[in-house]
């Protein structure tokens, strides 16, 4: 980075004592400027060996080309990847007063950056003082201070930063890098803020959504968040949804998780499609014997459906119309499931969050990804965090049909 930042262009070919419209005034003698000429030459042809003779040789005999010669030693030092040299050239040039004002609070950022590199925190963060204090305040300088934080063994003390820089790059429309969203998820991990993690985690989808990116979230969140049965079979069906399925461990523990919500269907063909991808066999001892539990019982539950859908029409409160919905739901027939959801949510009494969250879904997997989106955006409580990964999911969907 910082071998990347050239200092303030040296006017060496200029006029003696010729007066600038911007910057210091150029006073070199004559000596004095055909060496530095000499130098810039040896300095744009990357001629390390020659720059540095001539760059040694050079005696200023005033502020600015003091200026000049420390401008050079730092371009040397850049060239020779010499961090420590190129933090002395800097401290150098900020002694001089031919230095433009201009330039300062730039170049006391990349002063703050070398001692950094160096290891010197306490200069570091008194550098990026006073870049601030002369206005500089970038979001690089804030993830600075995140980075000397972590060094410095503080991971409590860097999150605030790291959660500003990540926060203004949003606000600027950019992308947010990657590596910045990898560290925040790190940190929130530690300090157990699962509402965060899942928000970074559709952060990151929102930039890079295939297979491999949506279970690695899914599966990551999921086993720290500590979720409830329910909200961790609606993300084995999320990871589902997106083909997302890559091992055994991933078909045995969904297709377990429907059959201990009662959806002996959708373990069944869970277990069914788990063995058609090859992630499964029959010889598979935990998911033969949970198919031969759940096959009978899928066909009951089939069954029964229409007589307790007849119920749920007349009961006095959403409850039955919800176990309908979440019935459907788990066999796929998502319009159906659509239509108890909302017969559920106008007889009230029941968790709306659920209702709002697995309706939202249902209209996705409709194919009305508009009323989908809206819908999840009403989703409050425990299953917002639910919502907001299905709310990724339909947008990723929109685009695809766009």
């Amino acid at each position: 980075m910082a071998a990347a930042i050239a200092v303030v262009a040296t006017p060496v070919a200029a006029k003696k004592k010729a007066p600038a419209v911007v910057g210091p005034p150029i006073e070199m003698s004559d000596g004095f400027r055909a060496g530095a000429q000499a130098a810039e030459a040896a300095l744009k042809a990357r001629d390390v060996a020659t720059a540095s003779a001539r760059i040694a040789s050079l005696i200023p005999t005033n502020d600015f080309e003091s200026y000049v010669a420390a401008g050079m030693r730092f371009q040397l030092a850049a060239q020779r990847r010499d961090v420590q040299a190129e933090r002395i050239a800097l401290t150098d040039l900020f002694k001089t007063t031919a230095l433009p004002r201009s330039e300062a609070p730039r170049l006391r950022y990349v002063a703050a950056y070398l001692s950094y590199m160096v290891g010197n925190y306490t200069d570091a963060t008194a550098q990026l003082d006073y870049a601030k204090t002369l206005g500089y305040d970038g979001i690089d300088a804030t993830m600075l201070r995140a980075d000397i934080a972590l060094r410095r063994n503080k991971p409590k003390d860097a999150r605030p930063f790291v959660q500003e820089a990540i926060a203004r790059h949003k606000a600027s429309g950019q992308p947010v890098p990657l590596a910045w969203i990898d560290r925040a998820i790190s940190m929130a991990y530690q300090a157990g803020d699962w509402t965060e993690v899942g928000q970074l985690y559709r952060d990151r989808l929102n930039q890079r959504d295939g297979k491999e990116e949506w279970r690695s979230a899914l599966v990551n969140y999921q086993s720290a968040a500590e979720l409830e049965p329910q909200l961790q079979l609606d993300l084995y069906r999320l990871q589902a949804a997106n083909g997302a399925m890559a091992s055994e461990r991933d078909y045995q523990a969904y297709a377990q998780a429907a059959e201990k919500s009662g959806y002996y269907s959708e373990a069944k063909a869970i277990i069914e499609s788990g063995r058609k991808a090859g992630k499964l066999t029959p010889t598979q001892s935990v998911t033969s014997q949970l198919l031969k539990s759940v096959t009978p019982k899928a066909t009951k539950e089939i069954v029964a459906l229409p007589a307790i859908a007849k119920k749920a029409a007349v009961a006095g409160n959403g409850k039955d119309a919800l176990a309908v919905a979440d019935s459907y739901f788990s066999l796929g027939q998502f319009p159906q499931a659509v239509e108890q959801y909302r017969l559920a949510l106008s007889k009230g009494g029941i968790d709306e969050g659920r209702a709002n969250a697995r309706l939202g879904v249902a209209l996705a997997r409709s194919g009305d990804l508009p009323s989908a989106q809206a819908t999840l955006a009403r989703v409050s409580g425990p299953w917002t965090a639910i919502a907001g990964f299905w709310t990724a999911w339909a947008q990723h969907q929109d685009r695809k049909v766009g």
